[in-house]
């Protein structure tokens, strides 16, 4: 799909910090290139940004100081806020974009502020059911929010707000099984466990996996497994595999997440609103672990909501123990309706034209004049109209 809207239309997309922010900014980015928009990406120097770029075909990509609040460093926080703002600034100043969209956290904030600075229609997207410290600040100064969930809509300071789901890139839907299984080195029938825990990966969720291990090796030997065990744990929890004689790859960091999540029976998950969004699209059901330590415990909310619909089973980490997996695990696994039921859950989750349309709010919100691309008057959609709604 193009648009008639000229090329020089420059679009800024602040996602850095985390796979959560980085994944669905990166959908976005897809459909304005579409556009014919020039798409500028500002990301963090963390690991996960800089991978998730390296196939950003296109873009262009602008690394800014990373920016980070935690208790007790404010002033570490305003200084690297101030160089990751005069970065961006003097990025822009040569040629501003017309439009800037936050995919939240504090990374995000800076460059929106000195695109708006510089004159152009700001928005943000907030994919959690209870919005970021950083978008709940940035909502009164924007013109213009995108939710993941409604629930988070009445949580924003901003009139208008519209409910289009969570972005994912346009590989995540549904694949053949069997070629993603032999992908990876597996048996096309045989089933495939899927352990992940967001970009970083996930202790709490690794030692939870390892501690089941030698439970499940003699109840199920036949299962298959993929890890995504993050930088950290990866050599350790391989041992734990190979010491049980287990089909299992682990890797600290997947680039391919439609592949391993087609070749997927069933997935363990922490509950961040951009893996929750790819195990919709790709219809693989999950039990939820949300990070107990994530603001505002965000992630049990994101995980319950999952869970009222069926689309979900959820398991929280505190009171987690191996027998309580193991026992989740076999009755997904090996009931098949089970499965079926909880997919049709999660087609309600699935938001396909999320990306395309918040792409097309922010064009909307520009009219050309003379060549150039410049604010309108205002945000084209209503206030709390739902682009998008659970059926």
């Amino acid at each position: 799909m193009t648009d008639s809207r000229p090329s020089l239309t420059r679009i800024a997309i602040a996602c850095g910090g985390t796979g959560g922010h980085l994944f669905p900014g990166l959908a976005v980015a897809e459909q304005l290139l579409r556009r014919a928009c020039s798409v500028v990406l500002l990301v963090s120097p963390k690991e996960v940004d800089q991978q998730g770029v390296r196939q950003a075909a296109g873009l262009e990509v602008l690394t800014l100081p990373s920016v980070g609040l935690t208790r007790g460093h404010l002033l570490a926080f305003l200084r690297g806020f101030a160089q990751s703002y005069r970065a961006a600034r003097s990025a822009f100043v040569g040629r501003p974009p017309e439009a800037a969209l936050a995919m939240g956290g504090f990374t995000s904030a800076p460059p929106l502020l000195a695109a708006k600075r510089l004159g152009a229609q700001t928005f943000l997207h907030e994919s959690n059911t209870i919005p970021g410290r950083a978008n709940r600040w940035l909502a009164r100064v924007v013109n213009g929010a995108f939710c993941g969930f409604p629930s988070a809509a009445n949580c924003l300071r901003q009139r208008q707000v519209t409910v289009t789901g969570t972005p994912v890139r346009l590989q995540f839907r549904p694949r053949d099984v069997g070629f993603c299984r032999e992908s990876l080195g597996f048996d096309p029938v045989r089933p495939v466990v899927l352990v992940m825990g967001g970009s970083q990966g996930a202790s709490g969720i690794n030692d939870l996996v390892t501690a089941s291990l030698p439970a499940l090796a003699r109840q199920a030997p036949q299962w298959q497994w993929v890890h995504l065990a993050g930088p950290a744990d990866a050599a350790a929890v391989k041992q734990k595999y190979e010491a049980l004689k287990l089909k299992a790859v682990v890797y600290p960091f997947a680039s391919e997440m439609e592949l391993v999540l087609g070749a997927a029976t069933v997935a363990i998950s922490r509950a961040g609103a951009s893996s929750l969004a790819e195990l919709a699209a790709m219809r693989v059901p999950a039990v939820l672990v949300p990070y107990p330590l994530a603001t505002d415990n965000h992630q049990f909310y994101n995980a319950r909501a999952f869970e009222a619909t069926g689309a979900a089973r959820l398991l929280e980490q505190a009171g987690a123990s191996p027998e309580g997996l193991c026992q989740v695990l076999a009755d997904l696994v090996q009931n098949g309706s089970t499965r079926e039921q909880m997919q049709g859950a999660l087609a309600q989750w699935h938001a396909p034209r999320a990306a395309e349309q918040i792409a097309e709010a922010i064009l909307g919100s520009l009219k050309v004049i003379d060549g150039a691309a410049v604010p309108a008057k205002r945000f084209p959609l209503q206030a709390h109209e739902p682009g998008w709604r659970m059926v």
